[in-house]
């Protein structure tokens, strides 16, 4: 009993938060998801692959990666009202090691834009792509953007034979699978 007295007194200001600010606690939510099945994906992928694309009109596994990255500079600068710090990673990086690093990093940027944000600051006003967008409307465009390159990802890694993150077991089912038919 005492035990669930600390866990409740330990998660009401967290519930209590997410009650008040219903809208950035969800797109928060969100982005944790995406960013976690993103680096996931980073890791899965054999170095070897980070070259690979289906065809010469797209990008490579890697350069989808940095392209991943640098948006999280453009998009979470606008919501802590900074300037794009624009490191080019897609046209610098292209070692799997160097990739992830830059991704850790430029999640690391915008966890500053998401964890600052409330309902009342997202509302505010500021300029994305030349027209005005609330600031939570930029976290969420920039969630949508992430998750348009994951199901890129999630291509070139079928063609692999690779199970994508989101698409893995993460606990044996309680029946047994049907036949499709």
């Amino acid at each position: 009993m005492r035990k669930l007295l600390i866990c409740i007194c330990l998660l009401a200001p967290v519930i209590a938060w997410s009650q008040e600010n219903p809208l950035s606690a969800f797109t928060k939510r969100v982005y944790g998801f995406q960013k976690d099945i993103l680096l996931r994906s980073a890791e899965k992928m054999p170095e070897e692959n980070y070259g690979f694309r289906p065809t010469e009109a797209v990008r490579s596994y890697g350069q989808i990666l940095g392209h991943v990255a640098d948006a999280q500079y453009l998009f979470c600068s606008k919501v802590l009202d900074e300037k794009n710090p624009e490191p080019k990673i897609e046209q610098t990086k292209a070692s799997k090691a160097d990739l992830i690093a830059a991704l850790k990093t430029a999640f690391a940027y915008c966890d500053k834009a998401y964890d600052g944000m409330t309902d009342a600051s997202g509302s505010q006003i500021v300029k994305l792509f030349g027209t005005d967008t609330p600031k939570l409307g930029v976290l969420n465009f920039s969630n949508v953007h992430n998750m348009e390159h994951y199901g890129n990802l999630v291509t070139y890694m079928r063609i692999k034979n690779i199970v994508p993150p989101s698409s893995e077991q993460t606990s044996p089912p309680s029946t047994p699978p049907q036949k499709q038919k």
